[in-house]
């Protein structure tokens, strides 16, 4: 078994089984990305289960989750009282809702105990069909004291792209606060839920946010289940090139057989041939030059 694979010792297989190797690591390592990919998913997942369907929470009381979030704090449930600053909503572009592209409507919402001013995203508003650049309706907020309740999220980052005037390119709590001149709450910024009193017409509600962790567990599995079939790969050939060598040296075996085989075979006739011609006295040259030879021979000895 040991010289019937002898050639694995050899700097071609070995040079193979390095592929293999290096193979399985780059599919080990995609694999752990798409468990990373998972983690991040349920736990988002458990934000989503744990604060959105809990009863709301005084806007005092989660006031610091606004300033300085954390994760966990996502989709909590917040109350609060206070007026729409209406005059510096904004747009923020290429939102998608139900497989379309749209915009929602950010209103800066003064809260009436504290002062603070936040971003509130009302929800989703359609693009114009005759002008992309623009929804297709931007209703006014509720004016006067409106009691609100909203959720909820994580300012955006700056995606460094431009956005026409009244528009952002990402609700960058940041940059907006830069536009319209006065501080907004920097760390998050609500989602509308509901507003009293209700206006006659108002964005669409954002989707709940979905609880499908996606494929990331399979797609891990079947990254490692490549990796490990490299090796099956480089294994079968080699059983494959060594059955073949085992063939080869066969059918050496047999054609030498069969080469000694057909030389025994053509001497006894030519015997035969010879002693037939002796008796019928018809020797020819060959004859009697093998007869002087063997003559010559029996002398000698």
């Amino acid at each position: 078994m040991r010289q019937r694979y002898s050639f694995l010792k050899s700097p071609t297989w070995m040079g193979w089984l390095a592929v293999c190797a290096l193979f399985a690591v780059a599919c080990y390592f995609l694999g752990q990305w798409q468990l990373d990919r998972r983690e991040h998913a349920l736990e988002e997942i458990n934000r989503v289960v744990a604060n959105y369907d809990e009863d709301p929470v005084p806007y005092a009381e989660a006031r610091e989750q606004f300033r300085a979030p954390d994760a966990a704090d996502e989709w909590t449930v917040v109350s609060l009282r206070g007026e729409y600053l209406s005059e510096d909503y904004r747009l923020a572009r290429n939102r998608p809702h139900s497989g379309r592209v749209g915009y929602e409507q950010v209103v800066p919402f003064r809260e009436a105990s504290t002062g603070d001013v936040l971003a509130v995203s009302r929800g989703w508003l359609p693009t114009s069909s005759t002008d992309g650049g623009q929804p297709a309706f931007n209703p006014e907020p509720p004016s006067g004291e409106v009691e609100l309740v909203m959720r909820l999220k994580l300012g955006e980052p700056d995606i460094n792209r431009d956005a026409p005037e009244g528009q952002l390119a990402s609700i960058d709590l940041q940059e907006y606060s830069s536009q319209v001149g006065y501080d907004l709450v920097p760390g998050a910024y609500g989602l509308m839920a509901e507003e009293s009193p209700a206006p006659a017409e108002a964005p669409s509600q954002l989707p709940r946010p979905s609880l499908d962790e996606g494929p990331h567990l399979s797609y891990s599995m079947q990254w490692i289940a490549f990796g490990l079939l490299g090796f099956v790969g480089w294994g079968y050939a080699a059983r494959l090139h060594a059955r073949n060598r085992d063939l080869e040296a066969l059918e050496e075996q047999t054609e030498g057989q069969h080469e000694a085989a057909g030389t025994a075979h053509r001497d006894r006739l030519r015997e035969a041939k010879r002693a037939q011609r002796l008796r019928e006295g018809k020797l020819n040259d060959e004859d009697l030059e093998d007869a002087w030879v063997e003559e010559h021979l029996t002398r000698s000895r």
